[in-house]
């Protein structure tokens, strides 16, 4: 009888180990899967930098309309975002903002095609534009130099637990990026390639 008791005890205990790898392997997918819940993409460049996106500079040949950008999965005491279009090819990797919006409510799901205009008129209530490195307060669509090769344009969007960052009216990409990297509760980041 002991050996019988032996026996289903070896047996409870094996289902109970694999229970329990079991349980941990889904704790481990669910935080897998929270981790990973918090993304930014674009519609607009499923395809890559259309004409519409490019910079309207001398050759540059585009509209300046900035893409549709979306998001989902943010994290729990998010308050505002922050995204910031970032060259890191530019000035022989020096860099180039081309967009930084800042104090985007927690609300917005994203912001719609052309949101980057002088003005900002498309954005959420409350969000604004930073100086890009144009030295305007808008979007500025590629326009590497021809013969520079692929250039990489960063999506960068953060989620804090403030609603307005505290950067002065004429602050840069730069300076977005630096105190909300300091801040953020999560980052979503998506690449875009183009040259010319």
């Amino acid at each position: 009888m002991h050996a019988r008791t032996g026996i289903g005890v070896a047996a409870l205990t094996r289902r109970m180990g694999l229970g329990l790898v079991l349980a941990g392997l889904a704790a481990g997918f669910a935080a897998s899967a929270q981790a990973q819940a918090f993304r930014v993409w674009s519609p607009t460049l499923r395809h890559g930098v259309a004409a519409q996106q490019r910079y309207d500079g001398p050759g540059c040949g585009g509209s300046n309309v900035s893409p549709r950008i979306a998001w989902s999965g943010l994290p729990a005491g998010t308050r505002s975002l922050a995204l910031t279009v970032f060259d890191r090819d530019a000035r022989k990797g020096a860099g180039w903002w081309h967009w930084a919006v800042a104090d985007v409510p927690a609300t917005a799901r994203g912001l719609p095609l052309g949101a980057g205009a002088p003005g900002g008129a498309g954005l959420p209530a409350g969000a604004r534009q930073l100086r890009n490195s144009f030295g305007t307060q808008a979007y500025g669509g590629p326009c590497p130099p021809p013969g520079s090769g692929l250039h990489h344009y960063e999506f960068t969007l953060w989620a804090l637990p403030v609603e307005r960052l505290d950067l002065p009216a004429d602050a840069d990409g730069a300076q977005l990026a630096a105190r909300a990297s300091g801040q953020a509760l999560g980052v979503a980041r998506m690449q875009v390639r183009y040259g010319r």
